[in-house]
């Protein structure tokens, strides 16, 4: 029994095929830098997690997370998870400080900078009362 060939449903048009769009799969949008620090902060179980937005207080950044751990051990881990997440993102640390101690460290992702600390040293630095500043404490202060 001989075998019928399937015909193409395009059309020729001067002696070619016409060729339909391809559909492009649209690619996710890329998160946020603060989606992805506070999804990570969120999936170590950091405690306490204060966001601040310190644009027009200082030029280093725009936004500053303040975090805190139960441990060194903890607060050494959340920085690291911070890292990885945000090189996994795209976003590239310019540097980290204090994963020796655990105290206290430091990451600097460009427009944001996120603290982790014990919460007996973010009680003695206090850098919430510092870096706070609400709308109307802005207008008061210019």
């Amino acid at each position: 029994m001989p075998v019928k060939q399937k015909t193409s449903t395009r059309k020729i048009r001067d002696g070619k095929k016409a060729v339909a769009p391809l559909k492009t799969a649209r690619t996710p949008k890329a998160p946020s830098l603060k989606t992805v620090v506070l999804a990570a902060l969120d999936d170590m179980k950091a405690l306490e997690v204060k966001f601040l937005d310190v644009r027009g207080l200082t030029d280093i950044a725009d936004f500053m997370v303040i975090a805190s751990g139960t441990s060194d051990r903890h607060v050494r881990s959340v920085a690291q998870r911070v890292v990885e997440k945000a090189k996994e993102a795209g976003f590239r640390p310019h540097g980290v400080e204090g994963q020796q101690d655990g105290d206290w460290v430091l990451i600097d992702l460009n427009e944001m900078i996120i603290h982790v600390m014990l919460p007996r040293v973010r009680e003695f630095y206090g850098l919430e009362k510092l870096w706070d500043m609400t709308v109307t404490k802005r207008a008061a202060r210019a």
